[in-house]
């Protein structure tokens, strides 16, 4: 069952530019779309839809030698976990989790890990496996989990974030033959605007409310 499964999301839904496009992107794609409209709008639906379209892409990417970005699926898998818990469980003095900015400290720890792990993930990519493009790969990996940290804990500069994932992400793809992905990751680029000024507005607001 499980096999037949795999071959069916592995299996071309469509050609696009004579490269097929598999059930896996198709379905991943669709998720991602969904996921990211619903967390511009802090629903908390996000997060379970966040758990499919991490399936998907990680099968994706795979067959796709982006060995990176497959094994991010795996760690957003366990974000989203930890995310919709963030989300839905207040912490323990009872306060609401509201959008809130990046505070000096959290950059330079972002920026140190982001740096570190950056390099650390290319070096072992371009050693250990045959990824044509492993400081591409490793970029995305390591920046998207920045982001999706910051999302967590919702972090108005995490969308800054994930708008620097979109741009390099769409020729990381397009190279790649994934044309239905890279085209999303542009929609993506799209909808980070809007999230990133629906977060700013409620910001604004509580500031003013303050």
């Amino acid at each position: 069952m499980l096999a037949q499964l795999l071959l069916w999301l592995d299996a071309p839904a469509f050609v696009l530019g004579g490269a097929p496009c598999s059930w896996a992107e198709v379905l991943g794609d669709l998720a991602g779309i969904a996921c990211v409209w619903l967390i511009a709008r802090q629903n908390v639906w996000t997060w379970p839809l966040g758990l499919l379209n991490n399936v998907f892409w990680a099968l994706l990417f795979v067959r796709a030698k982006l060995y990176a970005d497959s094994t991010l699926q795996v760690v957003f898998f366990a974000l989203a976990v930890y995310g919709w818990w963030r989300w839905v469980v207040p912490p323990r003095d009872g306060s609401a989790l509201v959008v809130r900015r990046t505070r000096p400290r959290e950059w330079w720890a972002q920026g140190a890990v982001v740096v570190v792990s950056t390099g650390l993930v290319a070096a072992w990519l371009a050693r250990a496996t045959d990824s044509p493009v492993p400081l591409a790969d490793a970029s995305v990996f390591t920046l998207s989990l920045a982001a999706t940290w910051g999302q967590t804990q919702k972090l108005l500069e995490s969308w800054w974030i994930w708008i620097a994932v979109d741009v390099l992400s769409v020729p990381l793809y397009v190279s790649r033959g994934l044309y239905p992905t890279a085209i999303v990751y542009a929609g993506f680029g799209v909808l980070c605007v809007v999230g990133l000024r629906e977060w700013r507005r409620e910001l604004a607001a509580a500031e003013v409310a303050t």
